[in-house]
């Protein structure tokens, strides 16, 4: 349907001559009357949203509210390779044939990587295509299912008041935990929520070393040094100590500076614990479109650095 109105002349004046004249003379009087003119165009305005919204696709509308995201909670906490393939939580990672650049068929590292909100496994994988070649790695993915936007939100909560219980946070758990055992350097990325489930994780993992097999808090971070971290506008304001952590957050995106670990002005930032030694690396670039600010392909890994370079602060 074309929003113009075929019953109005092209050469219709936007106002009288009279209502002209009145506005000059009283320019109250003048806005009341624009007023009134508006007013008559709602009937019209609202027969047009009847019609835009018959032509809206439901189903649009329905997986906003998990309607029509079952498909994916049955890849929750699974693992992610290349061309989607998903495998069973514990799975050595060596068994699973990663995302790799498509120049380099072979890297010599590996990055866990853990997903946003409000993607499905196959926006996951395209995530990961874009890492593999921006870090030049061989890239396995930690699903974390959506179930609509207020599902993954309330999930989100959850995740922060370390209550209930998120796949995606057990899997990377027990994947961590059994690496450092094995005595194995893990490189993780976490994005958005990926990035609090990271962290979730990651005080798991603490949990378990120091209760399970009696470390002390030295003998933790030392096991931790292992791990190194990258986070994209994370929604986590704390982190264990011990991992080498980089945090990436732009200045632009409401998600880390109101539920992470906030922007280059932040007067809560005393409450916030971004790991011991940690990088954070905070930049400003974007617009009005929060959701642009905030893309992890087109707007984080553009600011992406070499791990080792991005730890000595060279952005």
């Amino acid at each position: 349907m074309s929003p113009i109105d075929r019953n109005r002349p092209a050469s219709t004046p936007l106002a009288s001559t009279q209502t002209s004249r009145t506005a000059l003379k009283n320019p109250l009087g003048g806005l009341v009357e624009a007023a009134k003119n508006g007013l008559k165009e709602v009937p019209r305005f609202l027969e047009q949203g009847k019609d835009v919204f018959e032509a809206t696709h439901l189903s649009e509308i329905k997986k906003l509210f998990g309607g029509d995201s079952k498909p994916d909670r049955v890849n929750d906490g699974k693992l992610m390779g290349a061309k989607g393939q998903t495998f069973a939580p514990g799975t050595p990672l060596k068994d699973i044939p990663g995302v790799t650049p498509q120049n380099n068929p072979n890297p010599s590292k590996t990055i866990l990587y853990v997903n946003g909100i409000m993607t499905p496994a196959a926006n996951q994988l395209s995530e990961m295509k874009t890492i593999a070649e921006k870090a030049d790695a061989r890239v396995i993915g930690i699903h974390n299912a959506t179930q609509g936007i207020v599902a993954d939100l309330a999930q989100c909560l959850g995740d922060k008041l370390d209550k209930g219980t998120n796949p995606a946070v057990d899997t990377l758990a027990d994947t961590v935990y059994g690496e450092l055992k094995a005595g194995r350097e893990v490189h993780l990325m976490g994005y958005s929520q990926g990035g609090l489930i990271t962290a979730r994780a990651l005080f798991d993992v603490e949990r378990r070393l120091r209760i399970e097999d009696g470390m002390s808090p030295a003998q933790v971070e030392k096991a931790m040094s292992k791990l190194s971290v990258e986070t994209f506008g994370a929604a986590s304001t704390k982190y264990p100590d011990g991992p080498k952590y980089v945090h990436y957050i732009n200045n632009a995106d409401a998600v880390p500076t109101l539920t992470g670990l906030g922007g280059s002005f932040d007067p809560i930032a005393f409450a916030k614990d971004a790991g011991k030694g940690a990088v954070v690396h905070r930049f400003t670039d974007g617009n009005l479109n929060l959701i642009g600010n905030h893309m992890l392909d087109t707007m984080y890994m553009k600011h992406r650095v070499p791990f080792d370079e991005a730890r000595a602060g060279n952005f």
